[in-house]
């Protein structure tokens, strides 16, 4: 329901069409009720502070009451354009808005769509029920080429979400205002009012919860750019054919036609390119690097038992690499510790997990983590320094934390296992001085393959990698991101003792199956990193 939340026209209507009506009862001229209105309006900017969506229902309406109090025609798509317009002669960082955006869209969607597809949704349903349908269709067609840029999917159930959840926004709105006004002057009252606001705002948050959890509610796209050019020419064609004046029989066929093979290009790379992806996949994986972004999810597998390092941040790419992976259920499930770069994705494995490791607790950010583990059947373990146990027929040991290490990065759970075909060490996000203290208590020696510690930042020991000298380091590092991970000082590090980096954001998700004298290297996007280690040092 993103263009829900971002459409404020409503609100602001409300707002505006409230004190425009008051000042006429009290019996003011035209213009005076315009300023009355304008005030309401800018307050209640303020109020509920001047978001992307909220400034551009606002400048709308300013459009609209300018045009009232000269006594001319004005709203509408002309109101729309003029207002988007000012705004971004004004402030040209709106264009890169997502909200502004979505509360373009959806503004223009209704304005432009809203009738048309009532009128044909009238043809073959009783006009009241094509009229209420119509209205959410319009917006989520006009919104759905930029929800796909936020995440590449269709809300398959967006339209009746939002025909259950619209009626219940003014009545919050108008609520939760008076409770605003009134808390300073009554606040038994404005309390009242606010609780009152809370019953349709939890009508809204139930609706929302429920739809997305529905099963098919989540129809894949195509990602990104072409995926949003891609639908939005969809929609276009789609829209041509149904709403369009009658077009000739050669015409009609070329646009069914052109309709058919955009659809076909989206199934091709959605469905068929996974499909293809997973039927090349090696059968006899070992460790894995889930491709989840900037984050960290690792799988080991050990005959018919599986153990995850981490879950990313985002349970639907998590889930994504676990059904590449084939992944169905998880015996082992290490969060080396609470940021949500490494366990925000815990949603995607909840009722599939046997038993949790975890380090020190740290309050609501573990809670959140691991109550829906435990809720599900989970059996939650803190571990410090020297656990250890088995997988299949891998061994495991925790060489960090030390029992008195405070929550956080330092605190991570540093997990050894030793396997038929490889020795690992996986770091979590442990910086500098732990690692020294790490390598000094734990006595690791060399090793086949290291997760590097903390996505490739600079914070590392120098002496823990020239100890280790690992054959080849996993590297979970999301695109483009933020921070410059991973360092040049840090792949710099790496190549001076020969360790080869496998990066998620260059290859993908990244498979290791055991080789004659060292690890065969599979990678989503290709062969990226892989030729490096056709003849690895051995291990």
């Amino acid at each position: 329901m993103s263009h829900l939340t971002a459409v404020s026209g409503a609100n602001c209507a409300i707002i505006t069409a409230a004190a425009f009506a008051l000042a006429a009862a009290l019996g003011m001229r035209r213009g005076i009720r315009v300023v009355v209105a304008l005030l309401a309006l800018g307050a209640f900017v303020v109020l509920v502070t001047p978001e992307s969506s909220v400034v551009r229902a606002a400048a709308m309406a300013v459009v609209v009451l300018i045009a009232v109090a000269a006594g001319r025609p004005g709203g509408g798509l002309a109101a729309l354009a003029l207002a988007v317009v000012v705004l971004l002669v004004v402030d040209p960082w709106y264009a890169r808005d997502y909200g502004f955006a979505l509360s373009v869209g959806a503004t223009a969607g209704l304005l432009l769509l809203a009738a048309p597809l009532s009128r044909a949704l009238a043809r073959v349903m009783p006009v009241p029920l094509a009229v209420v349908l119509g209205v959410p269709l319009a917006a989520q067609l006009a919104c759905q080429p930029v929800l796909v840029l936020l995440d590449p999917a269709i809300a398959v159930y967006g339209v009746p979400a939002n025909l259950l959840a619209a009626p219940a926004a003014p009545v919050g709105t108008v609520a939760g205002l008076i409770g605003c006004l009134l808390l300073p002057v009554l606040p038994s009252l404005g309390y009242a009012a606010i609780q009152l606001a809370w019953l349709p705002a939890q009508w809204i948050a139930v609706v929302a919860h429920t739809t997305a959890a529905m099963p098919g509610g989540r129809l894949p796209w195509l990602p990104d750019a072409p995926g949003a050019l891609l639908l939005a020419v969809c929609t276009a064609l789609a829209l041509r054919l149904s709403l369009g004046r009658p077009l000739a029989r050669r015409a009609r066929a070329l646009i069914a036609g052109a309709l058919v093979v955009a659809v076909a290009i989206q199934v091709g790379v959605v469905v068929g390119g996974p499909a293809v992806t997973r039927a090349l996949r090696p059968g006899d994986w070992v460790v894995a690097a889930c491709d989840v972004g900037q984050g960290d999810a690792v799988i080991l597998r050990s005959g018919d038992a599986t153990a995850l390092i981490d879950t990313g941040p985002d349970p639907t790419a998590l889930t994504r690499c676990l059904h590449l992976l084939g992944i169905e259920r998880i015996d082992l499930l290490v969060l080396t510790h609470w940021d949500a770069d490494h366990v925000g994705g815990v949603a995607a494995v909840a009722g599939i997990v046997s038993t949790v490791l975890h380090g020190p607790l740290d309050g609501e950010r573990s809670s959140r983590a691991l109550d829906p583990l435990v809720a599900s059947g989970a059996q939650a373990i803190e571990v410090t320094a020297g656990a250890h146990g088995a997988l299949g027929s891998s061994r495991w040991r925790t060489l960090w934390p030390r029992p008195d290490t405070p929550p956080g990065n330092d605190a991570s759970v540093v997990l050894e296992v030793m396997a038929t075909s490889y020795h690992g060490v996986f770091l979590g996000d442990l910086g500098e001085d732990a690692q020294r203290r790490m390598l000094t208590d734990s006595g690791l020696g060399h090793v086949d393959l290291v997760k590097v510690a903390h996505h490739g930042s600079a914070d590392q020991r120098d002496a823990l990698y020239e100890r280790i000298d690992a054959d080849v380091g996993l590297i979970g590092v999301g695109a483009d991101n933020g921070y410059g991970h991973p360092t040049t000082r840090l792949l710099e590090l790496l190549d001076r003792v020969g360790t080869v980096p496998l990066r998620t954001d260059v290859s993908g998700t990244i498979a290791l199956s055991p080789a004659e004298g060292g690890m065969r290297v599979w990678s989503e996007r290709g062969e990226a990193g892989a030729s490096a280690l056709r003849h690895p040092r051995g291990g």
